[in-house]
């Protein structure tokens, strides 16, 4: 039954398309919806080249167990943005999108197999770069959002892409108060934000995934991507709408939005 409704997403994905209702019975925990996940990193064809984590309300971390959850970033799905010039995403027209501000960890080491437990340090010193970056998330499932963490986990998290930027000089050593972005929809300032809306941190972000990745048998490799968390709010996008986010003095990201499938 999980792998059905793993074949459901990744159908609907492959195909563009839309699901009008969860395709069978929705996971009742985290758990189950990695179970749904993994079946369905196993049917794509690409290899993941990070994950995305994402924060779990505060209101319901006692009753899912956990703080975040995460979502694997294809390689084919990544696109690296230098210099402020603009991408064209993809986005599943019939279901949810939109964007988010993020800081991308990028990772230095290979993670130690059968290393299951983390510190707060052990994970900072296995962030090689820490980037700024711009991840789209969209699903085939319009109300992938409203169904809780366990839903949102089982499709992929809830990412269609990620676009990562220049490297952040000394942001180990900066007070994430000076980390900050601004997101724009077709020029229209839509929210505001940076590293310090991040509890705990991007080093608790990458904590998280070092621990999950390892119970899952999928432990972080050197050059693995991170996306730590939405900075500025989740802005939600339609087809042909552009999107730009500036981080400071960072650099700045931009792209447009297009339906999936096309070209």
């Amino acid at each position: 039954a999980l792998r059905r409704i793993a074949e459901a997403f990744v159908g609907a994905r492959r195909d563009a398309g839309s699901l009008a209702a969860y395709p069978g019975s929705p996971p009742a925990n985290l758990d189950t919806a990695y179970r749904i996940q993994d079946f369905a990193i196993d049917l794509w064809p690409d290899n993941v080249a990070g994950w995305k984590v994402g924060r779990i309300p505060p209101a319901l971390e006692a009753e899912v167990g956990c703080d975040r959850l995460a979502g694997p970033i294809f390689k084919e799905s990544i696109r690296f943005q230098e210099d402020g010039g603009g991408h064209d995403m993809p986005i599943f027209t019939g279901g949810f999108a939109a964007v988010e501000a993020e800081f991308v960890a990028v990772i230095r080491d290979d993670a130690p197999e059968k290393k299951r437990e983390w510190t707060r340090e052990e994970a900072a010193a296995m962030i090689g770069e820490l980037r700024i970056g711009l991840e789209v998330a969209s699903s085939p499932l319009g109300a992938i959002n409203d169904l809780g963490p366990a839903v949102t986990a089982s499709d992929f998290g809830d990412i269609a892409g990620l676009i990562v930027g220049p490297p952040i000089d000394g942001w180990a050593a900066r007070d994430p108060e000076t980390m900050t972005c601004a997101s724009f929809g077709d020029g229209a300032l839509v929210g505001e934000g940076g590293a310090y809306r991040l509890t705990g941190g991007v080093t608790r972000s990458v904590q998280f995934m070092l621990e999950l990745a390892a119970s899952r048998r999928r432990p972080l490799k050197s050059g693995d991507l991170v996306a730590t968390g939405q900075t500025s709010g989740i802005h939600d996008v339609t087809a042909g709408q552009s999107a730009r986010i500036v981080f400071g003095g960072d650099g700045e990201i931009s792209c447009t939005l297009v339906p999936a499938g096309v070209g």
